[in-house]
């Protein structure tokens, strides 16, 4: 299996042999608490549950956002739980827009699991294609893979998000109104961190919900000057959709550092500034 790519399509991974590939299904949606539900009733054979809320987050006071990064021990715990084993790839998918699995990407890639890649689509994508799927839980043997301890490898803290604008280029990948400050459905600021660009990760997703090509998600980096050899970091809501924005720069080989606590850490801090209005770049389109 090849990791040239961080995506896998349907076809290559119906492709592969069940022993082949470890399989995770990390269905989790805001809002709503029923992705392992949704797993019982219908997976991709072989794939594991992953519990986002409490194996790819932890839990904080406010100022450290709805979903912060969990510590070593409980992911190191969840990968043996999943089965993850060396030398064995894994591919991740999710129920909607690929945010989840894009969370366990990142988190997994973090702590040094090299060969993992996430399923373009998702489980729409699967059931299309016209994929086998079972029913019920799916428990395997402990994994025996070691991650490395995180520590920053990849991410930002709140002053590192502030003073990113000075560096590099400073990513809000949240829709547009919310980036502008004309609505804030969940924080309790609406607007953007200062000097921060937008760019929504839905102008990077096609409407069947799998990835543009990789030379349009480039020219939309360019578009708001993240350009290659320029220091890039992205935010979002809580992080996790700022995960998909980082796999978005490994499908055209640029470095993303994520900022996990997002926009809840921010307008959470008091103190932190807080700049509403449009795009710096003046992108009128979003």
């Amino acid at each position: 299996m090849t990791t040239q790519s961080p995506l896998i399509s349907v076809a290559e991974l119906q492709a592969l042999p069940s022993s082949a590939v470890r399989v995770l299904d990390a269905r989790w949606q805001l809002g709503r608490d029923d992705g392992r539900e949704r797993y019982l009733a219908g997976h991709i054979p072989g794939a594991v549950f992953v519990d986002v809320e409490n194996e790819l987050a932890g839990h904080g006071a406010p100022a450290d956002g709805r979903h912060p990064l969990p510590s070593d021990d409980v992911l190191a715990d969840a990968a043996r739980r999943w089965g993850l084993r060396e030398g064995v790839p894994v591919v991740v998918y999710d129920g909607v827009g690929m945010l989840a699995a894009a969370r366990a990407w990142w988190a997994l890639r973090r702590a040094g699991f090299a060969d993992v890649r996430v399923l373009d689509g998702g489980w729409p994508a699967w059931v299309a294609a016209g994929g086998a799927s079972e029913s019920g839980d799916v428990v395997v043997p402990p994994g025996d893979a070691r991650l490395g301890a995180l520590g920053d490898r990849g991410a930002i803290d709140i002053d590192g998000a502030a003073g990113w604008p000075r560096k590099g280029v400073l990513v809000d990948v949240r829709a547009a109104e919310r980036y502008r400050g004309e609505t804030e459905p969940l924080d309790p600021v609406a607007g953007h961190i200062p000097g921060a660009v937008n760019l929504p990760i839905s102008r990077l997703l096609t409407v069947q919900g799998t990835f543009r090509p990789a030379e349009e998600i480039a020219e939309e980096f360019t578009g708001v000057g993240a350009d290659a050899g320029i220091p890039i970091a992205a935010y979002c809501g809580s992080g996790i959709t700022a995960a998909e924005f980082a796999l978005a720069g490994a499908v055209i080989g640029r470095d993303v550092s994520v900022f996990p606590g997002s926009w809840s850490s921010w307008s959470n801090s008091p103190g932190r500034p807080v700049a509403t209005g449009p795009d710096p770049q003046g992108r009128a389109d979003i």
